[in-house]
């Protein structure tokens, strides 16, 4: 089995929207997910209206990791994210990732914090918007 990278799930997530969420977030999310962005938490039914969001806004991602490490179960990266919305504006937010991988290779739990290097002050919190 291939190693998980954010990039490859935020991928699947944002630019395959022929997948069907439900197998992207099975393919690369536990059932027991848990997520924590810019301090508030969310369980796996809070990421999954995230993610709901977030295809309905997005019509691209182009993710850049800068740095990525892995050592056994943990995983941290930092990435920039670089969205086209659906009306045409953009949004650059760097992230800031620490992760626990369970045993089939899929994200257990992930904790970030997002800085926004451009957009509008109405998408500072895209990385949580429902």
């Amino acid at each position: 089995m291939k190693a998980i990278t954010i990039h490859t799930a935020l991928d699947a997530l944002l630019n395959q929207k022929h997948l069907p969420l439900e197998k992207v977030l099975n393919r690369h999310f536990s059932p027991d997910y848990r997520q924590r962005t810019n301090g508030q938490w969310d369980d796996r039914e809070g990421f999954m209206r995230h993610a709901r969001k977030l295809r309905e806004v997005v019509v691209s991602a182009r993710i850049e990791i800068l740095e990525e490490l892995r050592d056994g179960d943990h995983y941290a990266d930092r990435h920039r994210v670089r969205i086209t919305k659906r009306d045409g504006s953009q949004v650059i937010q760097e992230v800031y990732l620490f992760a626990q991988i369970d045993q089939d290779g899929r994200f257990a739990r992930i904790e970030e914090t997002t800085l926004m290097l451009e957009g509008a002050e109405t998408d500072r919190d895209i990385g949580s918007a429902k």
